[in-house]
């Protein structure tokens, strides 16, 4: 049979609407009419489902995804890794959508369960995975094209607030007091770049390295970011005190409410963005130490 015949005859044997797409772990799921019963068990596709003006299409989350505040009402299946199951079976979802690491897949797809696995990285992933599930939700390509116009353009605005006394600062950003930090390849290093600022974990030790403590006293950053709830002790640290960012002073302390925004690869990196800008303006010293003589 000729491969377009055979093509032909494929496509008329699917329903009207049915949706063949290829998932990050290059599986190819096929729906057969746009899910209106959708369990998320990663909070930025969650937040991308809500970006993309879809929320009640929502019956079931995982605990983190806790943005927009309406899903408050929702019930919570455990960790998106690890879910409950039996919890996720109950809400009855037409898809459930998921990080590619996560162990539950084998699971729900014996169950019969449609999955998809998206898992955004960086900023243009996080573009990537708004059109994909754009097309999951049934949706035109230009509704998730104008999401991603508006968060770019955000984005863009934060870095043009900047005044040119910013460009050349050294940011430390912790995300663990392992300490793990964000490196240039990493999500929150890309931001970092575009605000023109220079992160002190070069891409070439991975996007989210352990650092040896004694790395980040020799890199001296101008700035460091980091959550409260790894804040604590900071100042305590062998060889710390010594530090430009502790020395004077100029150090980032966010809330956990805002730690997720800016840990999060989804549609807030726009607001994460300001928040940084915001943390810049405030904390970078006249001169940075990449920009003396």
């Amino acid at each position: 049979m000729r491969p377009w015949l055979l093509a032909l005859l494929c496509a008329l044997a699917l329903p009207a609407w049915a949706l063949e797409l290829v998932d990050d772990r290059g599986v190819r799921v096929m729906l057969a009419a746009p899910p209106q019963r959708i369990v998320s068990l990663l909070p930025s596709l969650t937040e991308t489902i809500c970006e993309l003006g879809q929320c009640q299409r929502l019956v079931g989350v995982d605990r983190y995804s806790n943005w927009p505040a309406e899903l408050s009402r929702l019930p919570q299946v455990g960790g998106g890794l690890d879910p409950s199951i039996e919890a996720i079976v109950v809400l009855r979802p037409d898809v459930v959508v998921l990080a590619t690491s996560s162990r539950a897949i084998d699971r729900l797809q014996a169950l019969g369960l449609k999955v998809v696995a998206l898992e955004p990285r960086s900023h243009s992933d996080v573009q990537r995975v708004l059109g994909k599930m754009a097309h999951v939700l049934g949706m035109a390509p230009t509704d998730a094209q104008a999401v991603w116009r508006r968060i770019d353009a955000a984005v863009s605005a934060a870095a043009q607030s900047l005044p040119p006394r910013i460009k050349g600062t050294r940011v430390y950003f912790e995300v663990n007091r392992g300490p793990y930090g964000a490196g240039e390849s990493s999500f929150i290093g890309e931001t970092l770049a575009r605000l023109g600022v220079a992160n002190i974990i070069p891409a070439a030790l991975g996007p989210f390295p352990r650092l040896n403590p004694e790395f980040i006293v020799r890199a001296n950053p101008d700035v460091i970011m980091v959550g409260d709830r790894n804040y604590a002790g900071m100042d305590d640290r062998p060889g710390w005190s010594g530090i430009r960012a502790v020395r004077e002073r100029r150090v980032c302390v966010f809330t956990p409410a805002e730690s997720e925004v800016l840990v999060r690869p989804g549609p807030r990196m726009a607001e994460a963005a300001r928040m940084m800008a915001a943390c810049l303006l405030a904390k970078a010293p006249a001169a940075a130490a990449g920009a003396r003589p």
